[in-house]
């Protein structure tokens, strides 16, 4: 099976103090098509440092990321954002959404910001919204959604442009047991259908069992759960 995203012997240091802090230590991580790894690790292991450099947000100190087969470290600053809207789908903590737009204003914005034909846009605006059971909130702006129902518009937001890739950063924290599972669920089926690789930081273990492998983070590499 094809590993769509790859993380090469990732090294990420930083001056702390005067002193050389090592955050990432030769990190190495394959993920699959229609996989979705759990990435769990202590405050301070350096969860968000390994997610920004996987995610193309941070430029790692040395080693590779390969994303579909495409080197992305060292590309200039345009490239990255092309590669970030168009290939990565992130889906954080909070939904981030933009209070002044409606929901379909949303999920139309990435559209135009990826170039995306405007029937094409629409058609695929309907579609994630009855996929995620918001065809109801179409027109509605984010302080009408519950917290559930923001989530899912944040998750349409990620899926709009097709990416190979999706990221989530601790996606269940701000959500109940219940719409939780229902997030993660959600972020598994599409791993699952559409052949998209899936990487989840989260602390939230009642979702664990949703996804295909549990990692920790720890000195610096992730750990398989079974060496735990």
């Amino acid at each position: 099976m094809r590993h769509r995203l790859i993380l090469d012997n990732i090294t990420h240091t930083f001056e702390d103090g005067g002193m050389q802090r090592t955050v990432l230590d030769h990190l190495n991580l394959q993920v699959s098509e229609g996989e979705l790894v759990a990435v769990m690790g202590p405050s301070g292991s350096g969860k968000s440092t390994f997610l920004s450099i996987a995610g193309a947000l941070l430029e790692p100190t040395s080693g590779g990321v390969l994303l579909d087969g495409e080197a992305i470290a060292g590309k200039q600053k345009q490239a990255l954002s092309e590669i970030r809207l168009n290939k990565i789908g992130f889906i954080f903590q909070s939904a981030n959404l933009i209070p002044y737009l409606k929901v379909e204003e949303q999920l139309m914005l990435v559209a135009k910001l990826g170039n995306m034909n405007k029937v094409k846009a629409n058609e695929r605006i309907k579609k994630l919204l009855h996929k995620l059971g918001l065809d109801h909130r179409r027109s509605a702006y984010p302080h009408r959604l519950s917290g559930g129902e923001r989530q899912r518009v944040s998750i349409a937001r990620a899926l709009m442009n097709d990416p190979a890739v999706l990221m989530a950063d601790e996606p269940t924290a701000s959500l109940d047991a219940s719409r939780g599972m229902d997030i993660v669920r959600m972020i598994a089926r599409e791993a699952k259908e559409r052949g998209k690789s899936g990487i989840m930081v989260t602390h939230d273990e009642r979702v664990l069992p949703l996804c295909d492998r549990i990692l920790y983070l720890e000195n610096g590499r992730l750990i398989d759960n079974k060496h735990k």
